[in-house]
């Protein structure tokens, strides 16, 4: 599978000029890519208390329906994050979009300090399968927490995908993190972050980073605005899980109900 990484700078509240840049990102792509990554929230940036009633969209809103065509019209997916409205209530929410539509969608479950209460937290992890690979995402603090990653082991992940708004000075963390999470779920890991400064003040880290299922890092990105294609070897899976097993070895096991729906998609709810 080809990734491009697309590590960019964003506008908080301003959907209209952040959804322009995932477009042009999507429309010229390189050829063989499978799949774009992009950033935290990246259709509406990080809105604040007053923007974000405004700005919020529900997963067949506006922004996202035009993100949908373009991945019709490129034959390409992406992984993209959005402000989500449901009802009276928002939520973090990254998803994944094929051709064929909505494959799998995440809501946040562990809100930093400033997004509680703007934000509901999300009740479950999920897993789907595409192009070959177990695929479940995460977004930015929840890789800091070995939990959440080994929820998507639990469901047999392959590619875990990080939509990152990580910040000065937390930038080393989250280079830790990734690389943590990657080797003890024997699991391919992926984050792309923001750029750039935001609205409030806050500068960010870049780092976008892919790790093998080993712990190595396959490629890391600096501080700038960059896209990055790498391929993943799906045999690196098997290689690491070859002489030992983690998720077969481990006497502790996750509590939460796990739901198996028959066509890829797997959840387990959060107790």
């Amino acid at each position: 599978m080809k990734i491009e990484l697309v590590q960019l700078e964003g506008r908080d509240g301003d959907t209209a000029y952040n959804l322009q840049r995932t477009l042009d990102a999507i429309a010229t792509c390189k050829a063989d890519t499978d799949l774009l990554v992009f950033p935290e929230t990246q259709l509406m940036g990080f809105a604040n208390a007053e923007q974000l009633p405004h700005v919020a969209e529900p997963l067949h809103g506006p922004s996202l329906e035009a993100v949908r065509q373009a991945v019709r019209e490129q034959d390409v997916a992406v992984v993209v994050g959005l402000a989500e409205r449901d009802g009276e209530h928002f939520y973090n929410t990254s998803v994944l979009l094929t051709p064929d539509g909505i494959a799998l969608r995440y809501r946040k479950t562990h809100l930093w300090p400033s997004e509680r209460g703007l934000f509901q937290a999300g009740d479950r992890f999920a897993t789907t399968t595409w192009k070959g690979l177990r695929i479940g995402l995460l977004i930015c603090y929840d890789i800091e927490l070995p939990e959440t990653s080994r929820a998507l082991a639990q469901l047999g992940v392959d590619l875990i995908i990080v939509s990152n708004g990580n910040m000065d000075p937390y930038g080393p963390v989250h280079r830790t993190a990734i690389m943590a999470r990657a080797q003890e779920n024997q699991a391919f890991a992926l984050m792309v972050n923001r750029v750039g400064a935001g609205s409030d003040g806050l500068v960010f880290a870049g780092g976008s980073a892919v790790v093998d299922p080993c712990g190595r890092m396959l490629f890391e990105a600096g501080r700038e605005p960059c896209r990055q294609q790498v391929e993943l070897d799906p045999g690196q899976l098997a290689l690491a899980r070859r002489d030992y097993d983690y998720l077969q070895d481990r006497r502790l096991h996750l509590p939460g109900t796990q739901i198996d729906h028959g066509n890829g998609l797997r959840e387990l709810l959060i107790p």
